[in-house]
């Protein structure tokens, strides 16, 4: 599904953003529109990752992580690779029915439910409703409490939610198109083509550019040029879903079956004949045994005589 993050104009003439520095800047943008981003806000987002979008050494990613850390913006966990952006909700939570069963999937799916809790949290501030969700304490685990390094006597956790209704809220697996480039020998993401990888993602899905990447490593030709041919074939023929490539796959598949087995029945008379050339057609007919009739030569010969002293007196 194509992913579209908005900023607002205010951005600009918010009085913390304004006192930071270029660099600061760019990076708290690249936070809040970067291609791991979620409708939470509360995503996983691997340095490595950062670097090859940023272009930014792990040195500076470093940094710059730990400023917005300090600066209260944003939570990272470095076990989980987990990230939280602290003001997310209040700037971006969409009471949308579809909206909030999509913040529920994607907050199942994180692995440090500190995070899940903090945003919860919020929404409860904000006086935003989660409908379907209840909320109680929990106590974390000590690998829990360790990770995020603060006592536990100053923690408030509560428990992410639990289903009230029999609603599936389970995440659907999904591949890292980014991850399968690099673990499947097409060789480092850089810009260029984290550029295009996150394009078509955005054109078609990241389910469909995962599986044009499977598709080419079957075919022995992990170039992201024949990638991005199998990419642009689906989208001429307007397949967006996987199952839709899958059902036309399987329909070319039958056809070309269906071509290699037919076979032209055997009819009588249907024997190739070879064409007539013309220079045959007009062949004078072949010679009677006939006997030849003298009285009427010389009628025929009297009678075209007389015609040509006519004409030539």
């Amino acid at each position: 599904m194509a992913k579209y993050r908005q900023v607002h104009i205010e951005f600009w003439q918010d009085g913390f953003v304004l006192d930071l520095t270029p660099e600061e800047k760019y990076f708290y943008l690249y936070l809040m529109t970067n291609s791991k981003t979620s409708q939470c806000g509360v995503y996983e987002l691997p340095k490595r990752i950062v670097e090859t979008e940023t272009g930014y050494n792990r040195e500076t990613v470093d940094k710059l992580l730990q400023r917005f850390i300090d600066y209260g913006k944003i939570i990272y966990d470095d076990r989980s690779k987990a990230i939280m952006i602290v003001n997310w909700a209040k700037y971006n939570f969409i009471k949308s029915p579809k909206v909030i069963a999509c913040i529920k999937k994607e907050l199942e799916g994180i692995k440090n439910r500190h995070l899940v809790s903090e945003f919860i949290n919020n929404c409860i501030a904000l006086g935003y409703q989660i409908d379907g969700l209840t909320i109680t304490s929990w106590e974390p685990s000590e690998i829990a409490q360790s990770e995020i390094g603060v006592e536990e006597e100053d923690q408030k956790y509560v428990e992410p939610f639990v289903i009230d209704e029999p609603v599936d809220v389970s995440p659907v697996p999904q591949e890292d198109p980014f991850r399968f480039y690099e673990e499947n020998g097409f060789g480092v993401i850089g810009s260029y083509i984290s550029e295009k990888i996150s394009s078509w993602c955005a054109d078609l899905s990241d389910e469909l550019v995962v599986l044009a990447m499977k598709r080419s490593t079957e075919q022995g030709k992990k170039t992201w040029r024949y990638v991005e041919a199998i990419l642009t074939d689906w989208f001429d023929k307007g397949l967006k879903k996987t199952s839709e490539v899958e059902a036309y796959q399987l329909e070319f598949k039958e056809k070309q079956a269906q071509k290699q087995n037919k076979v032209t029945p055997y009819r009588r008379g249907s024997a190739r004949i070879e064409a007539v050339p013309k220079w045959m057609q007009n062949q004078p007919a072949e010679e009677s045994n006939e006997p030849v009739d003298i009285k009427d030569l010389e009628d025929r010969k009297r009678k075209m005589d007389q015609m040509f002293q006519k004409i030539n007196p």
